[in-house]
């Protein structure tokens, strides 16, 4: 594609060179410029994309973008390489991404997912109904990247880079996808990432206190206001009546048509008669002004929110009852309340749950219906919000029955540390406790001290097959650690 066309929409563009060149490839990463690249110099929370800018030439750019902050006499650009200067690289690299790859996304329905909790569990939800419906469904999520059936990648991040999402998307369209949907996380809103997607429909689940640190959101309005930018791209929204943000997002998203759903606030959408138990959650709702029982096996009250959210999108897109009671009825979804079989019989959930509200909710709907103890094996993420480590631990506190503080993804910081941090907020309460900062071995203590009867929640890591330390990920899968610890306790009888 022509330069000149990879920049249309740019605005306040100065450029040295030749626009007419022939572009194969783009990117802000050198290390994946080849002959004809363009590279795009971002300035990242780690490393600045100025520093790494002879690296792309070597590699083959024949163009480099910058910012017009960037002192250009400092860059010895070859006469025969094109230098762009635009005023933000993040937003440049989004609308380039768009142009180069033919703007993907206006040729499928695009779903896009935001809110502190329960994305990830509403578009695996919206993903099996639309099936059932017969179409071809794409997924970009914290999990996992899914066209149809076929997982494409793990994920390394909630929504991906401006110029890997819409290659993805570009995927997408060849392999004739009807409908996309994917997790819109505040960070890939605040960074341009989703800039110039085609959003159809937009979800709001909820929000609650999350990401506030120096490399995520300064404060709760930045965050807030990060999520909102998603309604301001959809046509359709659909948001949560009974979150006080979700109420808000009502009053004042731009979308044209927005609708809301909930379980006792007045709303457009209304869940009643709702039973929860250890295995399954029903209620009723209607559909086509008819009175449907719903039943999902992922247990607990937040269950009716995520399975309403996908209810609303996919009846939008022509879904009906039958196809939707038979979709949710059959939806697993990996780390999110998920029962962990072992050959002690005990009941072992991992979930995802890493800050103080999903944390409370999971251990609560836990507490609702186990005969016997709710044993919580948790702990808090290194360089990210420290404010709610001691908040997490007095929730463990005063709900569980008993707490095993351990350790998550340390990354940079130290463990002990993170470790201390939670326990100044289990003092407050009179709740049970240990600390072991080795994971296996505070899950090892957790299932030599369970019975049948108790329940433990290993939170915090849910999907993740990994612990970061030091930037490094080392294998660490939960169920396989489960697995092994009981397998070797049954060995020693």
């Amino acid at each position: 594609m022509k330069l000149k066309e990879i920049l249309v929409g740019i605005e306040g563009i100065r450029a040295k060179g030749n626009l007419d060149l022939d572009i194969t490839n783009v990117d802000s990463d050198s290390r994946n410029i080849s002959e004809n690249g363009m590279f795009i110099a971002i300035s990242g929370y780690e490393t600045d994309g100025v520093n790494y800018i002879n690296d792309a030439i070597k590699n083959g750019a024949s163009v480099i973008m910058v910012e017009e902050s960037v002192e250009l006499k400092s860059l010895s650009i070859p006469e025969n390489v094109t230098l762009v200067v635009v005023k933000d690289t993040r937003t440049a690299l989004a609308i380039c991404a768009c142009n180069f790859y033919n703007n993907p996304s206006r040729k499928f329905k695009l779903i896009g997912v935001t809110g502190t909790k329960g994305k990830t569990t509403t578009t695996y939800m919206i993903k099996k109904i639309l099936e059932k419906q017969g179409k071809k469904v794409g997924l970009i999520g914290t999990i996992a990247i899914y066209i149809g059936e076929k997982k494409i990648e793990e994920s390394s991040r909630t929504t991906p880079e401006s110029i890997k999402l819409q290659k993805i998307f570009s995927r997408m369209v060849e392999e004739n996808v009807d409908v996309v949907v994917m997790e819109v996380s505040s960070q890939s809103l605040k960074l341009n990432r989703v800039l110039g997607c085609d959003f159809d429909i937009g979800i709001f689940t909820n929000f609650t206190e999350d990401h506030i640190s120096p490399n995520e959101h300064p404060d709760m309005e930045d965050y807030f206001n990060s999520k909102m930018k998603l309604f301001d791209m959809c046509k359709v929204a659909f948001t949560n009546a009974d979150d006080i943000y979700g109420a808000k997002v009502a009053r004042i998203a731009n979308t044209p048509e927005i609708t809301t759903y909930g379980i006792d606030n007045f709303c457009h959408i209304l869940a009643k008669d709702i039973t929860i138990t250890n295995s399954y959650v029903d209620f009723k709702m209607k559909i086509d002004n008819k009175n449907e029982r719903i039943k999902t096996c992922i247990p607990g009250r937040f269950s009716v929110y995520n399975s309403l959210a996908a209810i609303c999108a996919c009846t939008k897109l022509g879904a009906n009852a039958e196809q939707i009671k038979e979709a949710l009825l059959e939806v697993r979804v990996p780390g999110r309340s998920e029962i962990v079989d072992n050959k002690k019989d005990l009941n072992i959930m991992i979930d995802y749950a890493h800050s103080p509200e999903s944390l409370q909710s999971i251990l609560q709907a836990v507490k609702s219906y186990t005969k016997g103890r709710v044993i919580s094996v948790f702990g808090c993420g290194g360089d990210r919000d420290t404010h709610k480590r001691p908040i997490m631990g007095e929730i463990s506190g005063r709900v569980a029955d008993y707490t095993i503080i351990t350790s998550d993804n340390p990354r940079t910081e130290d463990p002990d540390t993170i470790v201390a941090e939670i326990e100044t907020g289990i003092k407050k309460t009179k709740g049970q406790y240990t600390c072991i900062v080795d994971r296996t071995e505070a899950i090892k203590a957790a299932i030599e001290m369970a019975n049948k009867n108790d329940i433990i929640v290993l939170a915090g890591k849910g999907h993740e097959p990994y612990q970061e330390i030091n930037h490094k990920k080392y294998p660490f899968d939960e169920r396989i650690i489960v697995r092994d610890i009981i397998e070797n306790m049954k060995d020693k009888k």
